[in-house]
């Protein structure tokens, strides 16, 4: 199957990843390193899911509270495989919906 296929196979997810306590931009970017090495060893096992885009929700004094990222998966079990995998919570999953139009 071409890599064209693949992706066209894909659902879009939003996850809420919401932290325990609130951690330091460091810690975060840590943490996507983590995510990114787990994303690439589950794509090396057949796995298909990719990273598309996440917001970081913070606190007024600038700590993160959390994400709410998008991906492409090919289902939500994928989705928690590698929320398990990279040591990220995933509070909530949800397929995503069109989105609204706006201004």
């Amino acid at each position: 199957m071409s890599e064209h296929d693949r992706e066209q196979e894909l659902e879009d997810f939003l996850i809420l990843r919401e932290l325990d306590k609130p951690i330091t931009e460091a810690e975060l970017e840590a943490a996507g390193e983590q995510s990114g090495e787990a994303l690439s060893t589950l794509r090396d096992e057949g796995v298909g899911i990719r990273w598309v885009e996440s917001e970081v929700l913070t606190t007024e004094d600038g700590d993160v509270t959390g994400t709410f990222c998008h991906y492409r998966a090919e289902s939500e079990d994928a989705i928690r495989e590698h929320a398990d995998r990279a040591g990220l919570p995933a509070t909530r999953i949800d397929r995503r919906g069109e989105p609204l139009e706006g201004e």
